[in-house]
């Protein structure tokens, strides 16, 4: 797991602990454009909710494996035995809703595939010509926790089914997947997540 030397500046709450240090340095606020991995990241987030992301992180690979790889077509065939199945793993989060709730999620997002234009371009259609937002934040402490923009989104997944989507956890999946550039100015990521946004 590599990181950066302890002298470079980073978010500050991302803190010391390996896993998050990595997790900062090398995923949160990329930009990502694929279908999968926006359905595992908007899943995982909504699992999160009363949680740490720390928590999450720990058992990603658990819950990549509980869930078929997060492969929305497999999931989208479980069934009542496939619930109970999970509410038995002591390596996920056993919250029945939630889990319930990624098997709707896995039949929403075929009906967007089939149906529409796709996940990845419904969600980056919220953006301004689908261009990630670029903050310059001066400190941990100005980043809201919630914008119009989240709401917004909120709103079109809330209409269209999915659950645990609030604005809040809305926003953290767009930090986490590069809609925001939420880097504060002095954290070494910072221009590398707006070089990469200037790529994609």
């Amino acid at each position: 797991m590599s990181e950066a030397p302890p002298s470079v500046d980073r978010c500050t709450w991302c803190g010391s602990l390996p896993e998050y240090v990595a997790y900062h340095d090398e995923e949160w606020g990329v930009p990502e454009y694929d279908d999968r991995a926006l359905f595992e990241k908007l899943i995982l987030d909504g699992f999160q909710a009363g949680l740490s992301w720390i928590t999450i992180l720990r058992k990603r690979e658990n819950f990549r494996r509980a869930f078929a790889g997060f492969e929305p077509a497999a999931i989208a065939r479980f069934g009542d035995d496939d619930v109970e199945r999970l509410m038995q793993d002591a390596g996920i989060i056993r919250n029945r809703a939630k889990i319930v709730n990624t098997v709707k999620s896995a039949r929403l997002w075929l009906d967007i595939q089939e149906k529409e234009a796709g996940f990845a371009a419904l969600l980056w259609s919220h953006l301004d010509g689908g261009r990630p937002v670029q903050n310059e934040w001066e400190s941990d402490r100005q980043v809201p926790a919630e914008t119009p923009l989240s709401v917004a989104m909120s709103k079109d997944l809330k209409a269209r089914g999915f659950r645990f989507v609030g604005p809040t956890i809305v926003y953290a999946f767009m930090q986490a997947v590069g809609m925001v550039n939420d880097h504060v100015v002095t954290c070494h990521r910072h221009g590398a997540v707006r070089a990469l946004a200037r790529k994609a």
